[in-house]
């Protein structure tokens, strides 16, 4: 009985022991902190830097897609870019049989002529920038004796020609009493008209009645004469290449392309007669003060023209 009782007692002592045990396992030290509580805890994120594009390996690069193509009319660069001159058949001079010169007043203010004066193809423009570059050369428009001459003989160097174009304004200094003359500004209004002078030809070897423009003048408006006169020359054939390279708006055709060369060549231009060779060198105005009678008189050239063409070929 003694046995079993010391049994039972050492037992308990034994389980008192386990417990006290297991729970200063459990109980935190002082100065310590629980190792699942630092688990649990939340440590804040740093922002993450970008990474630069250096560094980025492309692993699928993206092939670039070729431009769209925007409809079926011709690309805006292609219509901006060179191109030959307007086929002009050769003339030799033992094929010419008759021939007449005449002059043309060429109005911007005419619709069909209104191409040529639009903001990014003035034909002023292309002509007083390439004198300017030198590419082309202008011809006086009057002689020694003040006049008006057209037969390319007294050439232009660069500064006179842009002063003819430009003006002259006067500067005034009261101070010396002095009054000083400088180039005016450029004013595209100003040229609203331009006169060609072209010979109508008929080459006998091919049968073929047409004309040949021989040069171009821009005109500006005199306030003394009240008239229309030229301010220099241009020798059309010298001007051809550069007017080639001159885009035009087609209003009749976006798909095909159009320049100033063509304008001129293929006669896409709306125009009147103001002279005609004769004995006493006079213009129509010269003659006819009526202003409809003069456009009359114009409309009689051209039809006479027409007549000997037409004479040619009668039976």
């Amino acid at each position: 009985m003694k046995k079993i009782t010391l049994s039972f007692v050492f037992l308990a002592l034994f389980a008192v022991a386990g417990f006290a045990q297991k729970r200063g396992n459990t109980t935190p030290k002082r100065g310590t902190t629980n190792n699942a509580a630092a688990n649990n805890k939340v440590t804040p994120t740093k922002t993450q830097e970008p990474v630069k594009a250096d560094t980025v390996k492309k692993t699928n690069p993206v092939k670039p897609k070729a431009k769209p193509k925007d409809g079926y009319a011709i690309e805006r660069e292609l219509r901006d870019t060179a191109s030959e001159k307007a086929f002009l058949a050769v003339i030799k001079d033992e094929d010419v049989i008759f021939t007449k010169r005449v002059w043309r007043d060429i109005d911007l203010r005419d619709t069909i002529n209104g191409v040529l004066d639009f903001p990014k193809s003035r034909l002023i423009e292309v002509l007083l920038n390439h004198v300017k570059l030198g590419e082309l050369t202008a011809y006086r428009a009057v002689d020694s004796l003040l006049v008006e001459d057209d037969a390319f003989n007294f050439p232009l160097d660069t500064t006179s020609a842009l002063q003819a174009a430009y003006g002259t304004v006067n500067i005034e200094n009261r101070k010396e009493g002095t009054v000083k003359s400088v180039r005016g500004e450029f004013n595209p209004a100003l040229f609203l008209k331009f006169r060609i002078k072209e010979d109508w030809v008929f080459d006998g070897k091919r049968g073929v009645f047409e004309p040949r423009i021989i040069g171009l003048a821009p005109l500006k408006f005199n306030e003394k004469s009240k008239e229309w006169q030229p301010i220099f020359w241009i020798y059309y054939d010298d001007a051809r290449d550069i007017l080639a390279t001159k885009r035009l708006f087609n209003s009749l055709n976006d798909s095909s392309p159009l320049s100033m060369d063509d304008f001129f060549v293929h006669r896409l231009f709306s125009s009147h007669i103001v002279k005609e060779t004769n004995a006493g060198n006079y213009k129509v105005r010269d003659l006819i003060t009526d202003p409809r009678q003069r456009l009359l008189e114009s409309e009689r050239i051209k039809r006479k023209m027409a007549d000997f063409e037409q004479g040619l070929w009668e039976y």
